[in-house]
Order: structure tokens, then sequence, then C-alpha cells
């Protein structure tokens, strides 16, 4: 619900809402919501006694809302005091309505809760060669990242991990003030390597009236997905990484010489929620004063308004402090408008493919020869060397049962006497792609084909499935229904699985990727970039087992994962490299350097492709694919402050009043504020009807010379730039200039908007200074 300033368009909307379902709301039972009051301007040495009279504000404050200090002491479950202002509070609706129309509170919303969102991949991005470091790579000129301070909000760590040895590292960096908590026969011990574990879960516990447990009572990972983001991040040289058997090699981190630190935000699911704002707020607030370098997040939710976000909201702290935050774009792909975490503070990740694949191959006997179609799996040998009977899910239905579900293998839907000792082919969909191997495995199958839906299309996976298998692409997957549903006696085989790399063409985009455009401000392009998040080795909890399947009893140190979770950190560890080799370069200008320096081309040399191997757009991958190497150097940079972002948040329509809240001077709104000025490494036009000009702002970090302007324009798009050229005399210097596009056609009485893209890129020979271009123009209906 919305009560907080925001656009006037969307409060006239939601005003109209809140005049009926505020009868509904003073019904309700008390709820779990957020006060944001803004940023705190203490000193750098703030002593307790200062930090207890913010909470006695905020106990006085909430009381004189709620009937007295009491009250709200009893009510408030956490109080952000260093750095982000406000607290978190068991509230009456109606008294959240009346908190959020007093002029000292910037918002006030639910406590939503958010969704969870390698050794070769470092290979793949040119930081090594063969498992070799590459002379004059990032790696080699940042020191791997050395003593830079790299952490993760996720669900906490696992210490023992080889990822988190402290071998070969000297004293812990004086700056740090951070700790593990070890109190519990369960906590986390600190090393020189692993250098903080804090857990927060003061606002899960208020949702899910659960009860402290050791789970819920130790930064200790017991889901995986933490230790496995963290090591991707930092970890440290672990020779002879390997998930069953496959793929072996050196696993790494991005800032293998980084220490890391752990913040556990997100816990056991409850209704589709894992990490809540208050508690993200709360992990936040402390990262900033433990003295964290770079933040990598994981884990997101719906796009929504900038101040009704924990995520946005301590993100946008924190790059004000000068720490650069990365967060994943989403897994709901190939879904157009999906993309999360579009704040333009937040450096956005999707995610793509490597050239690294775990082959199995499915062999048919449906012909001579028969047909051999490639798979991903990580799952053991078939048990014999054999031809097996081939079932579709839908044949091995129970007596009665109903097909559409058989077919995607869904718990209880199998018939043992039909499935057992064959090869059951299942759909993909809805349920998760390791139960539906466990329900062929239950119903006594010697093996499964997973086939892909047609939104998935070719994106496969390896998974580590209960018994052998393999995940094919849609059009193999027909191949096998057709096989199967037209033959008397289908027979097949299932390969056991082993690691090819060198694959084309590579990247290409994940199908689950999230997509643009971003539904909040469509005048910012996310995602910012994509970056590796397929089939990506990394350290993992030993608490679980490699499927997260309570009965499956394996465990491992390595696993392999996909998600925009597992390319988030990709970049955050380059991240690392980067504040490394340029300590005063602002998250700003970092994030530029990543964009403007990434790639389109895939190792074919053709346009980036999507799951279903049609060309991807911006709206999939941003700026483009990561190039480490290259974004060390990248000439230009699109710089970006404070003031920058409070001017965009006045365009954006935001309160000038209350933006005043979260700048630590006077402030005040530009006269005539405009979105499309703001400077964004991406342009983006959301809508052109005639013309529009668009201004940005560059500067040199690196020699003097002149850079030329080369267009590629959007189609029926006229684009022209002003100055073509720019000559730099010295580093630091900036310049701007105008980007103006018109359309080459009179726009239709009734049109809707067709998106168009281009690219402008700045070059003085020897770098390439690339911006993607978004325009939507009027197409008829």
């Amino acid at each position: 619900m919305l009560i907080s300033p925001k656009p006037l368009s969307i409060l006239l909307v939601r005003s109209l809402l809140c005049l009926s379902l505020f009868h509904v709301l003073a019904r309700a039972a008390k709820q779990s919501y957020i006060v944001y009051l803004g940023l705190h301007v203490h000193g750098p040495d703030v002593t307790d006694e200062e930090l207890d009279r913010v909470t006695d504000f905020h106990h006085e404050f909430l009381g004189s809302f709620i009937g007295g200090r009491e009250e709200a002491r009893k009510a408030i479950f956490c109080s952000y005091r260093r750095h982000i202002n406000g607290f978190a509070a068991v509230i009456e609706d109606s008294d959240a309505a009346a908190i959020s129309r007093h002029p000292r509170v910037v918002s006030v919303f639910l406590d939503h809760g958010r969704k969870l969102h390698t050794t070769h991949s470092w290979d793949f991005m040119l930081l090594e060669h063969d498992g070799v470091i590459q002379h004059g790579s990032l790696w080699e000129k940042a020191d791997f990242g050395e003593d830079i301070i790299i952490a993760n909000l996720d669900t906490g760590v696992w210490p023992e991990a080889k990822s988190f040895s402290d071998d070969g590292f000297g004293p812990v960096p004086r700056r740090w003030r951070g700790s593990c908590e070890n109190d519990t026969a369960i906590g986390v011990r600190c090393n020189r390597k692993l250098i903080g574990a804090k857990y927060f879960n003061k606002g899960y516990l208020r949702y899910t009236g659960a009860k402290l447990d050791p789970s819920t009572n130790s930064a200790r990972d017991f889901d995986g997905h933490g230790s496995h983001t963290l090591s991707t991040l930092g970890g440290n040289f672990v020779p002879g990484a390997n998930v069953f058997g496959v793929a072996n090699g050196t696993a790494k981190g991005g800032s293998p010489r980084a220490r890391v630190a752990s913040y556990k935000v997100c816990w056991t699911p409850v209704n589709g929620s894992e990490c809540f704002d208050s508690d993200i707020l709360d992990a936040f607030d402390t990262a900033m004063h433990d003295g964290v370098d770079v933040l990598s997040l994981s884990l997101g939710g719906f796009p929504g308004e900038y101040f009704e976000d924990g995520i946005s909201i301590g993100s946008f702290h924190a790059v004000r402090k000068g720490i650069v935050v990365t967060c994943s774009a989403g897994n709901d792909g190939p879904i157009p408008g999906t993309v999360t975490n579009v704040s333009p503070w937040i450096l956005t990740v999707g995610a793509s493919t490597l050239d690294r694949e775990f082959q199995t191959f499915v062999d048919l006997q449906n012909g001579n020869p028969g047909a051999r179609l490639k798979g991903m799996s990580l799952s053991r040998a078939m048990p014999e060397d054999k031809l097996y009977q081939l079932i579709t899910g839908a044949q091995a239905m129970l007596d009665g049962g109903n097909a559409t579900d058989a077919q995607l293998c869904f718990p209880e839907t199998l018939d043992p006497e039909k499935a057992k000792g064959k090869i059951v082919a299942c759909l993909r969909g809805i349920t998760a792609r390791v139960d539906k191997g466990r329900q062929a495995a239950q119903a006594g199958a010697a093996g499964m084909i997973l086939c892909n839906d047609e939104d998935s299309g070719n994106e496969i996976i390896a998974d580590p499935h209960l018994l052998p298998a393999a995940h094919i692409t849609y059009k193999d997957g027909l191949t096998v229904f057709n096989y199967i549903n037209n033959s008397k006696n289908p027979l097949g085989y299932i390969t056991a699985p082993t690691a090819k790399i060198h694959i084309k063409p590579a990247p290409f985009m994940a199908a689950f990727s999230s997509l643009g455009p971003n539904l909040v401000t469509p005048e910012i392009l996310k995602p910012d970039v994509t970056a590796p998040g397929v089939n990506i080795i990394a350290a993992y909890s030993e608490a679980v087992s490699p499927t997260d399947l309570d009965f499956d009893k394996r465990r491992v140190p390595f696993n392999v994962d996909s998600g925009t979770s597992m390319s988030c950190p990709h970049v955050a560890g380059v991240v690392g490299l980067i504040k490394k080799i340029h300590p005063d370069w602002s998250p700003a200008a970092i994030r530029s350097a990543i964009m403007t320096t990434a790639r389109t081309r895939d190792n074919a040399m053709k346009t980036m492709l999507n799951g279903d191997f049609i060309e991807a757009t911006p709206f999939s991958f941003g700026a483009g694919h990561i190039r480490p190497n290259r974004a060390a150097d990248p000439g230009l940079i699109y710089d970006l402050g404070t003031d920058d972002y409070l001017d965009f948040l006045c365009a954006a329509g935001y309160n000038e009043t209350l933006i005043q809240y979260f700048s630590d001077r006077p402030y005040q709104c530009p006269d005539s504020p405009d979105l499309s000025h703001f400077n964004y490494p991406s342009i983006s036009v959301p809508e052109l009807d005639t013309t529009v000009t668009v201004t940005r702002r560059v500067k040199n970090v690196g020699p003097p010379g002149t850079y030329s302007a080369k267009v590629r324009q959007p189609p029926r798009v006229s684009m022209s730039v002003q100055p073509s050229s720019l000559t730099f005399s010295s580093s630091g210097e900036e310049q701007s200039f105008q980007v103006t596009f018109e359309l080459t056609f009179p726009p239709p009485g009734n049109y809707t908007i067709h998106y168009v893209f281009g690219g402008l890129t700045w070059t003085d020979g020897s770098h390439f200074v690339r911006s993607p271009i978004v325009v939507g123009i009027p197409a008829k209906n």
C-alpha cells in the first residue's frame, strides 16, 4: 500500500484506492511497517550515547501516534541509527497512514519479503587462460583485490569452506570495525579472510511468528546460496574443486585476495518470502558502519517505488558513502518488464551463459543410426550400459490422474508400475527441475529426460539430479516426445556427464533472466550489464544437500547453481578489482567503466542471442557482457554524485522538502528538472513523438586526446551528436554533449510504443566508450 510522497500521477491513482481500502484496513490486524525518515548526520566517531538518543527519538516519535513511549518501545523491533534514519514497528494500518502524513516522514511502507534471485568464469572473461593468470590482466594489476572488503546480504556463510581459508593472508585491515557472531555452538568464527559474519532476523521473526532456533540465531549458512555467492565474490584459490568429479579446476572469486563478510538476512521461505526489508535495512546500516567497500545482493522482489523498497533505500545510503552496490536483475524472464532493483544508484546484473557445458547425451533408437541429443546434467551414469524403454510423464500417469500434471512430473502423479526401470520424459515448468527427477526416482525410473517448454527455449541447466538425467532444449524435447508417442517400443540411453569448454555461441542470455523495460523509470535502462549466471561452480553449505531436498543425504563442498544470483557476484568481484586500482573513483564511475566497456557480441562475433537463439536486445543485456580488463581503463566515464541523484528524484516527481531529509546539506531542486538529462551511461527515450534532445557529460580518466562520436542509429530514427568530437587536455577534465533524436516519419493517429535500439561510441582509436540506445517509437495499433 502507498503511504509515502510520490509523483502526482501515482498519488492520484492510489489516493482513490485508499478511500475504499482504509475501511477494510481499519479492521485489519497489526502489521510490520518501516518508517523511513531519511539520513543521519553523525560525526565520524559517533558515540553510544548519540545512538541511544536516536532510539529515544524513535520511541518518542512513534509514541506520539500510538499512546506513549512505552507502547512505542514494545512496537519497534528495529531502530536504524547510524546512517539510515528510521525504524520498523508493528502498528495498526490506520496509525501507519497517520504517520505517513507527518511532514518529517519520507515514506511508510509494509515490511515486504524479498526472494533469493566458478571455476571457468574468469577464464571466459580473460582474466586467465586455461587456468594461468594472464599477464597484464586486471587480476594482476589489482593484486587480486588485496585488502578490499567485499560483503553480501544473503543466507549466511559456511565458514569451513576452503574458499574462506585465510592461508597466506596478513592482518585484517585496521579500518574494519565489524566482527563475527560466534556466541553459539553453531556460530561463525572469523579469520583473516572471512572477517565478518552477522545475522538479522527481527523482521523475519515478526512476520512469521517463528521462534528462535539454531538456524534463526546464527550467521551460519543452512541454505547454500549465501556461501555460493560470497565465494564467487571473493573466494580464495581452491585447487581441485569439482562437483561429483566433473569440471575439476581451481575455484576462486572475482577478488580472491579480498577480505569478505557475510550479512545474513534471508531465512526459511514462508509464503514465497525470505528476506525482509526491515532486516535488509538493518544489515545495510551495519555494513556501512563496519567499513565494507562493495556490497552484493542476489535478491529482490517486484519493481517498486524507490522509497518503498528496502534495497533501494539501503543502497542509496551506501552509494552516498562511496560503497558500490550490485544487485541481481531477477529470474522472471522471458517476460518483458520484470527487471527488479532498478534504482539508478544500483548496478543491476542480468544472467548469461559461459563457454563451458556439462554435457550429457540422449541416444535414441529412432533410426540407423539413431538421434543423439545434447543435454546438460551433473547426475551419475546409467546403472547399466544398455538401452532403456522410454515413456512420457503422461503415459506414466496414475490411473484417474491428470495428464497435464503427470507430464510435468508433479508429486504423486507417476505410477511406479508404469515408470519402473524406464527413462521418463518430463516437461519443464512450475515445479523445480530437480524435484521432477525426484518424482521419477521415487516411481522407480532408471532415468529422466527433462524437456524444455517453449518459453525456456535453448536454456539448459546442469543440475545434480538424484537419478541419471539429461536436460534438453525445447526443439530436442519435441523430437523425444514425437519418438515416444509414435513408436511401439521407444528405446534410449543417457550418457554420463562430462565438462566441455570453448563452446559456441557464448555468451547468450539465460531465458530466466528478467527483462526491461524499467517499469518505474523507463528513462533508465535496466539491467545495466550481464555476466555469467548459468551452471556456476562455487562453495556450498554442507548443512544441506546439493538439491536442497530433505531426503537427499548427499553433501558437497562445491555445487553448481544458476540464476542472476550467480551473475551478480561476478560483477561485484570485478568491482573490487577496479576499486583497488582506482580507490578515488565514485560508485557511478565504476559502474560506467563496466558498462561502457561491455561487449554485445558473442565468441562467434555475432550479436548476443537470447534463450530462443534470437538476437537479444539491451532489455536483456543492458550495455552488454562485462569485460573486466577493459573496464580498468575505460578512457571516459559518466560520473554521478549525490546531488545528481537528488536532482533525479526531483525530476521523477519526489517532494523537494522530503528530499532534504536524505541530504547532509541544504538542497534545492533545479528550476526545470528533466530525467532525459540524467548522466547515465545508457540512453533511453521511452516515447519519441517528434524530437527529443538529451544531454550527457563525460570525464576523461585516460591520457589527453580527442574522441570522435560514432553513431548506430535506431531504425526509423534520425540521431545526431553535438559536438561530434571532444578534445581533452588533461585527466579529470569534463565535457558535455547533446544527442538529438528525431522521428523520420509522421506518427500515426492511433499507436502503441515499439522499441528500437542503437548505440553511441566515443573513441580515440584505442578506447571505445559504448552506450546502448533505446527509443520508443509509435507503431500502428
